[in-house]
């Protein structure tokens, strides 16, 4: 064992070691690796990291990345100091009890239960959008401008909300976003996520930025035939993301082609292209930025923030490749081969998360892709990025053959908030509703506080499909909406696709021409 003092004497960039639940690492050669910058592991050098590392990083992050001679043992718990009277600058302040879980009757009241509560630090991190957040504005805004049309004297005594989802069944057609560093609403982190997903029968799409790792949250389905989805950030090293593709690919499918009880847990690995480069989030950067002033190295000074700030999402975003294509969804497709041939003949469903325009959403089908995930990412990215809504209008008024095609799906996210804005999505086209930040909200309760807000939800759209004269998802479509107040915000057609209503003879045919 390791005594904490040995630690300490390691406390500088020429030779830096950090504790993280009770192991020491020698993170000397890792620091210029890290995606956060090395400013945000020399704050811990020599010092208990684990308060830091735990919301944020899966806990076999360390291991993956590190040699094995750099896993220097663990420490003796006898010889660590009391806690570092360091002042926690990253909370909000006097935390009030938060209200009974039966009181929370809307989504929005985990959020406003989440802002008395969160730490400072994580309420930035959740609730931030780029720049003036005037697309997390408009995102919500937009769902309120479409209107419907509803149906009366229908027998709607029996209402069936029940769709399917990348090939698996779900008892409707929300699910959980990807969403990163979870750990920092709730201990159990995306684990909470997996297990009310299961117990409710909808989809959760597990983030590459996951601070649990990909073991526990599988693991932790409430059944075994639980499905998931699996949102990519490609990595700049590729060597890294063929391996995280085959782990992502093991859970596809069993070993044994001949096994009766074949697991297709991961149904579709869908890559991310709206953030080649980190959203401007001024809220997360300048909590951020205080915490790295009053934690620097020796004695709490140093580690000033950078020019451009210290938020959680820039530093983590660090990895992402800036360079991904459309050949790029064939080199994914390549990755996830080898380990499902053997087993099912299969792969997983391959997406594209991030498309803001038609003629990219084209391009996407065009590429091969089964998914076209029309999203903004919350507004977290690009501020002025349209809503997911607008695009989605788009290709119903001017491309509606693109909803008909097989084995293509559409899901839609950013500023979901009630079972109308689900039903309206479902309306237009879209396959799927996801949600985010509520249910990050909602984590705050563990795994109840998520089924109960998933129960709120599924409520919310059966009552809609309800009062609208809808007794089954096939019934919904454009004729139960009034969109003339969105018109005026829709993109008028750029690309020499002409409106029609007719499919082209194959899958490919003009998109060349974009």
């Amino acid at each position: 064992m390791l005594s904490a003092n040995e630690v300490s004497i390691h406390n500088s960039r020429l030779s830096c070691w950090i504790i993280v639940s009770g192991n020491v690492y020698d993170v000397t050669d890792f620091l210029d690796e890290h995606p956060g910058g090395s400013a945000t592991i020399l704050r811990y050098a020599g010092r208990d990291a684990t308060a830091e590392y735990q919301p944020i990083h899966s806990p076999t992050t360390l291991r993956d990345y590190l040699p094995e001679e750099k896993c220097l043992g663990p420490v003796d718990l006898v010889t660590m100091p009391k806690r570092s009277p360091i002042r926690p600058s990253s909370a909000m302040g006097q935390k009030i009890p938060m209200p009974p879980l039966e009181n929370m009757i809307s989504l929005l009241d985990f959020e406003n239960v989440a802002k008395e509560n969160l730490s400072r630090k994580a309420w930035a991190y959740f609730s931030s959008g780029a720049t003036d957040m005037a697309t997390v504005t408009l995102n919500r805004a937009a769902w309120n401008s479409v209107l419907f049309v509803p149906r009366v004297m229908v027998d709607v005594r029996s209402v069936d909300t029940s769709a399917t989802m990348a090939g698996m069944s779900v008892t409707v057609p929300f699910f959980i976003s990807a969403t990163g560093m979870s750990k920092l609403a709730h201990p159990l982190g995306e684990v909470g996520f997996s297990r009310a997903a299961g117990r409710e029968g909808v989809f959760f799409c597990i983030s590459t930025n996951s601070s649990a790792s990909m073991d526990e949250i599988v693991q932790a389905k409430e059944y075994n035939e639980q499905p998931f989805l699996f949102q990519l950030y490609m990595n700049k090293d590729r060597r890294k993301s063929t391996a995280l593709l085959q782990k992502v690919a093991s859970y596809h499918a069993s070993p044994t082609p001949s096994s009766i009880f074949e697991k297709k847990n991961v149904r579709a690995v869908i890559v991310t292209v709206d953030s080649p480069a980190p959203g401007k989030r001024e809220a997360d950067e300048r909590v951020k930025a205080e915490v790295s002033l009053d934690m620097g190295v020796n004695g709490g000074k140093g580690a000033a923030p950078d020019s451009k700030g210290g938020g959680i999402g820039r530093a983590m975003s660090g990895f992402i490749d800036p360079n991904v294509t459309w050949s790029d969804i064939a080199w994914i497709r390549k990755q996830l081969i080898p380990t499902t041939s053997s087993a099912s003949g299969d792969v997983p469903f391959i997406g594209v998360k991030g498309i803001q325009c038609v003629q990219d959403a084209l391009l996407a089908i065009g590429a091969g892709a089964n998914i076209i995930w029309l999203s903004n990412h919350g507004g977290r990215a690009l501020d002025s990025a349209p809503p997911a809504l607008y695009v989605l209008a788009e290709l119903r008024r001017d491309h509606p053959w693109v909803f008909n095609l097989p084995n293509v799906e559409f899901y839609v996210d950013g500023g979901i908030r009630r079972g109308t804005d689900v039903v309206k999505a479902l309306c237009l086209g879209a396959k799927a509703a996801g949600l985010g930040r509520p249910f990050l909200y909602a984590l705050q309760y563990g795994v109840d506080g998520v089924q109960r807000a998933i129960q709120i939800l599924k409520d919310e759209v059966e009552t809609t499909m309800r009062l609208i004269g809808a007794t089954k998802v096939s019934d919904l479509g454009p004729h139960l909406l009034n969109m003339k107040a969105l018109l005026p915000y829709l993109n008028d057609p750029i690309s020499e696709f002409k409106r029609t209503s007719k499919a082209p003879k194959s899958r490919h045919e003009g998109l060349c021409k974009l």
